[in-house]
């Protein structure tokens, strides 16, 4: 093989050079078997957590299931099949039955989890619901036979969300009022963010803080709850009496009402406890 016309390289000195090149090319392929097996190996392990176990996610007042991004985010790439239900937020009827025909449309065991007023929403699935693992309360309402989320909250000092609902522009319900958004439900995001989550709200009708829990799931299926210390939406008490009342395996995080939000990791933590039946 002649060499490039002025390079000065000559045929010996290409041939060593060629065979250095697949020396090193060798090199290179059997570190990404040998030296570097151990990540492909742990992402295959990662993988596998969640293989075979469906996550059923239910979203809280004044967001949609995009609240969940974050943690969606996480647990997918560990092997869970995650489905965020939107529900439609029209009364609390309609949220149990959307999020019951959620439930219904997976197979195989699942761990069903709400946000804030999904709590007591997620209260009210099937109790003969043979696939449910478990279910987890994310600073959420978890309600008694007989109670709402308004008979629980009046049990307590009312939090600061309480003075900044307003009329939305749907007539007959209600949202929080933009400029407070920040301060009385993410207030440990940045402002910029909250701003975003505040204009796209979705309107809740009021009555469904009302709807009254039957037969309560958490008597039947194995809990979790993770307390917000920094809520500003529902008392932190109020949490942990709920948390304590249904005898959940119970966390607690330095956060504001929407950790899905702004500790993801910590969500999902305590989700893969449930999936795993670990405390």
């Amino acid at each position: 093989m002649a060499s490039p016309k002025g390079t000065g390289i000559t045929r010996r000195d290409f041939v060593k050079g060629a065979g250095a090149l697949a020396l090193a090319t060798t090199a290179l392929d059997s570190s990404m078997f040998t030296g570097n097996a151990a990540p492909f190996t742990a992402r295959a392990q990662s993988r596998s957590i969640g293989q075979g176990i469906n996550i059923l996610l239910i979203h809280g007042a004044f967001v949609d299931a995009s609240s969940w991004n974050r943690v969606i985010g996480i647990l997918q790439p560990q092997g869970f099949h995650i489905l965020a239900a939107q529900n439609p937020n029209t009364s609390f009827e309609n949220d149990v039955q959307a999020t019951r025909a959620a439930l219904q449309s997976l197979k195989g065991p699942t761990v069903v989890v709400g946000h804030s007023y999904a709590g007591a929403v997620i209260s009210n699935v099937p109790t003969d619901a043979t696939h449910v693992k478990g279910l987890v309360y994310i600073a959420a309402y978890a309600t008694g036979e007989g109670e709402s989320q308004n008979t629980i909250s009046a049990k307590f000092a009312p939090p600061p969300l309480s003075k900044h609902i307003v009329s939305s522009y749907f007539k007959g319900y209600i949202q929080i009022d933009p400029p407070a958004f920040w301060d009385v439900f993410i207030q440990d995001a940045p402002k910029a963010e909250a701003q975003i989550f505040a204009a796209a709200q979705k309107p809740i009708e009021p009555s469904c803080f009302a709807g009254v829990t039957k037969s309560p799931a958490w008597k039947k299926f194995p809990s979790w709850y993770l307390v917000s210390r920094n809520d500003h939406a529902i008392n932190p008490d109020a949490e942990r009496y709920m948390a304590k009342r249904i005898g959940a395996h119970t966390r607690e995080i330095n956060s504001s009402h929407a950790s899905p939000i702004t500790h993801p990791r910590d969500v999902v933590d305590i989700i893969i406890a449930a999936a795993q039946g670990k405390s």
